[in-house]
C-alpha cells in the first residue's frame, strides 16, 4: 500500500466515519432489517471511498447519505419480492422487541407511565415503518436526523419543494395513521385529536 492510497483512507475515514450512525439509522430505516442495513452502509461506504476524489468543499453528510440512499434503493429494485417479506419478519420482530426491553427495563417509575411511553414510541414508528419509502426518507432524515431541506434534496435527488412536499404528506400520513390507531382520541376544541409532535 502506497503512502498516497494510506493518507486517502486516513482521509477518507476522517470524513466518513462521523456520519456512520446517520447512515445506519437511514438504511435500517429505508430497508426495516438490521443485516441489511449493515450490508447497505458497507457498500455505500465502499462506494464513497471510490468515489472520494470527487468530494469538493461539498459537506460529507448530505453525499454520503446519498450514496447510502442510492445503494438502499438498488437494493430494493434487486429484491422486490423478498423485500415484501422482510416488511413482514421485521414488523413481527419489532413488537417482540418492544415488549422484551420493556420487559427487561431497568428503569425506575411508574409502570404504567413507561408502558404508555413505550406503546406510543412503538406506535410512531410503526407508522413511519408503514410509510413509503420516499416518505419515509424526508421524515427519518428532518425529524430523526434533524437535517436541513436543502441537505435532503441533495440526498434524495429532488428539488427543494419536492422535499417540502413529502414531508408535507408524510407528516399528513403519520397524523392520520396515529389517529386512526387510537379509538376516542381527545379532540380540542377545532375537533383535531391531539398525539404529541410528529
Amino acid at each position: 500500500m502506497s503512502l498516497l492510497t494510506t493518507d486517502r483512507t486516513r482521509q477518507f475515514e476522517a470524513v466518513a466515519l462521523p456520519h456512520l450512525d446517520a447512515a445506519w439509522n437511514l438504511a435500517r430505516w429505508l430497508l426495516r432489517d438490521d443485516q441489511l442495513a449493515d450490508d447497505a452502509v458497507q457498500e455505500a461506504y465502499l462506494r464513497a471511498f471510490r468515489f472520494f476524489d470527487g468530494l469538493r468543499g461539498e459537506s460529507a453528510r448530505p453525499w454520503l447519505l446519498g450514496i447510502v440512499r442510492n445503494a438502499c434503493y438498488d437494493w430494493m429494485r434487486q429484491n422486490r419480492q423478498l423485500a415484501d417479506q422482510v416488511e413482514f419478519d421485521e414488523l413481527r420482530d419489532s413488537e417482540a422487541a418492544a415488549f422484551s426491553a420493556f420487559a427487561a427495563s431497568p428503569e425506575r417509575g411508574d409502570p404504567a407511565r413507561q408502558w404508555e411511553q413505550r406503546a406510543q414510541g412503538e406506535r410512531i414508528n410503526a407508522a413511519i415503518d408503514a410509510l413509503p419509502a420516499v416518505y419515509r426518507e424526508v421524515i427519518v432524515l428532518r425529524e430523526l436526523e434533524e437535517m436541513r431541506y436543502e441537505d435532503i434534496a441533495r440526498i434524495a435527488g429532488v428539488p427543494l419543494g419536492t422535499v417540502m412536499s413529502r414531508l408535507s404528506r408524510a407528516r399528513a400520513l403519520l397524523r392520520e395513521s396515529l389517529r386512526d390507531e387510537r379509538p376516542g382520541g381527545e379532540a380540542d376544541e377545532g375537533g383535531r385529536t391531539h398525539h404529541g409532535h410528529v
